[in-house]
């Protein structure tokens, strides 16, 4: 959601409109015609027209037979080049796919990017459910995951108050905390667990706990390791996942700070 009191002097209206027309035509896997995109964003037909050229040119949509326009490969292009600077040096990846073919959990990197909690990174382990929402650019449920809270926990909690208000308490599960003062004793507890965790809050059945890399001054520098597995395996096994966490966490501060 734009702010439109953010909105800058010198904003340049023919890219932002660009930009619109872009994500209405991602956001319709089965294509939208020229018609529908000015509806959709409310411009002229004819400006439409001129934008959606100027975007095929460029490769970001792509016509098909019908008259219809869907998203064109340079996006994915782009995501590639996203997933790339998200993930960091190169032992940092590394780590993480170690870390997921030992435990066989999948592991997540997460930090604050422009202000906001997103997954930076991911593992894939045989042994957890498939969360087919977390992918590189996630940004969404930070109260109900592991990694969110872990990222949270590092605000004050007049900052997290902010957070939490912006970005809403949304239910994913009938076990997501929804109020603040329910997350507030959540996090709490963590700090005292030496682990942040959740038990189904995100999806039933599945948990996930996280763990500190990088404290830092810099809200943005701040980096929080997680892995997922099924709740069942999570009751028994908590101290466990915690031990090969802060030993995963390590091996990514190491990568991080090789890098520096």
């Amino acid at each position: 959601m734009r702010d439109p009191l953010a909105e800058p002097s010198d904003l340049i209206r023919s890219v932002s409109r660009a930009l619109r027309v872009l994500e209405s035509v991602g956001r319709a896997p089965k294509g939208l015609t020229v018609k529908q995109i000015a509806r959709r964003c409310e411009l002229t037909v004819a400006t439409t027209y001129h934008l959606v050229r100027t975007l095929a040119y460029e490769g970001y949509v792509i016509r098909r037979e019908d008259g219809t326009y869907i998203v064109g490969l340079e996006v994915a292009d782009r995501y590639r080049e996203l997933v790339t600077a998200f993930r960091g040096p190169p032992p940092v990846g590394e780590a993480l796919r170690r870390a997921a073919a030992d435990t066989g959990w999948s592991h997540y990197l997460g930090r604050f990017v422009g202000g906001q909690v997103a997954l930076t990174a991911v593992a894939e382990g045989p042994r957890s459910p498939y969360l087919e929402d977390l992918v590189p650019g996630f940004d969404e449920g930070a109260h109900a995951t592991a990694l969110g809270k872990g990222l949270l926990a590092t605000l004050t909690p007049e900052q997290r108050f902010r957070y939490l208000r912006e970005y809403g308490m949304r239910p994913f599960t009938g076990a997501t905390l929804t109020t603040v003062e329910a997350f507030e004793a959540d996090l709490a507890a963590g700090d005292r667990r030496g682990m942040q965790l959740e038990l189904g809050q995100f999806r039933q059945g599945v948990a996930c706990a996280a763990v500190l890399v990088t404290p830092d001054k810099d809200i943005e520098r701040r980096v929080v390791l997680a892995c997922a597995l099924p709740a069942s395996e999570m009751m028994t096994s908590a101290r466990v996942v915690r031990a090969k966490l802060l030993t995963v966490a390590r091996a990514v501060a190491d990568g991080i700070a090789a890098d520096a």
